[in-house]
């Protein structure tokens, strides 16, 4: 079997489309497709079901996809051993990360790490839903909580806290705040309701709040919203540093933790770029949450 077929049964798996996947192999979708029938010719078996939605994995195409990854990830590795990397590393490393994690942690942390390895390619993929690793949207996710299925690694990473803001110039002349009971007097900013991917991102239903009234399925949206005074919402503590002018308020009556998580496929612990990356990104951030939340 000629490992370059298995790199394009790869990737018409993952994007589940000829064209999508001759993009990431900078080929053309006919030589794909010629590719994917040459080797369900040579195997005797159907890959993929094809239809106007795309192409989805047979019964065999799934069996073969747990053998694919592992060659995949044996050639990594073992490219990477003959390559010495005990020092400097090289090569790409792609990170997903839910948005808020991505614009207000990631980028510090993955400039340190790039200083250190100025042959390093990192790459952060910031997306309001969660990331799928098994299509390789990323080698590396940062969640909000663990997943539950999957061949995967999974490390918690560190607590963070959130508490309910606004922006000083809005509580100067809005009504008073001074309970969670005087909550429904303000214009609510959060999560659009039917966009939240996760529970763990449900804040509001813990502060009684009904409606909804400035909403976007990004947090970085959220807090530039709350910090143009467009009223009182949850906002990340490690964020509120880069509001200036945004105040936590109520932060007796109600204070959220939650934990991010850092997730990987369980094969790629061979492989010693990730690994390192992986061990870095914990590290790097465990220190800056704590660095930023010290100064909300």
């Amino acid at each position: 079997m000629d490992w370059d077929d298995l790199r394009v049964f790869l990737a018409v798996a993952r994007a589940e489309s000829l064209s999508r996947a001759g993009k990431a192999l900078k080929k053309d979708a006919a030589t794909v497709g010629r590719r994917v029938a040459r080797l369900e010719a040579a195997l005797g078996a159907p890959l993929f079901a094809r239809s106007p939605q795309g192409y989805a994995l047979t019964d065999a195409g799934g069996r073969l996809l747990a053998h694919a990854e592992a060659a995949e990830q044996a050639l990594r590795a073992g490219a990477e051993e003959l390559a010495g990397q005990a020092g400097q590393l090289s090569g790409q490393v792609r990170i997903g990360a839910p948005d808020g994690c991505a614009n207000f942690v990631l980028p510090q942390v993955c400039a340190a790490i790039s200083r250190e390895h100025p042959e390093l390619d990192l790459q952060i993929v910031a997306l309001p839903r969660v990331i799928n690793l098994s299509k390789r949207e990323a080698d590396i996710a940062i969640a909000v909580s663990p997943p539950e299925a999957g061949r995967l690694t999974v490390q918690r990473i560190t607590d963070y806290r959130l508490h309910l803001a606004a922006s000083e110039d809005y509580l100067a002349g809005a009504p008073p705040l001074d309970s969670l009971a005087d909550l429904p007097a303000h214009p609510v900013v959060g999560y659009i309701p039917d966009m939240i991917f996760d529970k763990e991102l449900d804040y509001l239903s813990e502060t009684g709040a009904e409606r909804v009234s400035l909403a976007s399925n990004s947090v970085s949206v959220q807090l530039w919203l709350l910090r143009h005074g467009g009223g009182v919402g949850i906002a990340h503590d490690f964020a509120v540093p880069f509001a200036p002018g945004l105040k936590r308020v109520l932060t007796e009556a109600l204070s959220l933790t939650r934990s991010f998580y850092l997730i990987r496929h369980a094969g790629d612990a061979r492989v010693e770029r990730l690994s390192r990356v992986a061990e870095a990104l914990v590290r790097g951030i465990r220190a800056e949450v704590v660095r930023l939340e010290s100064m909300a």
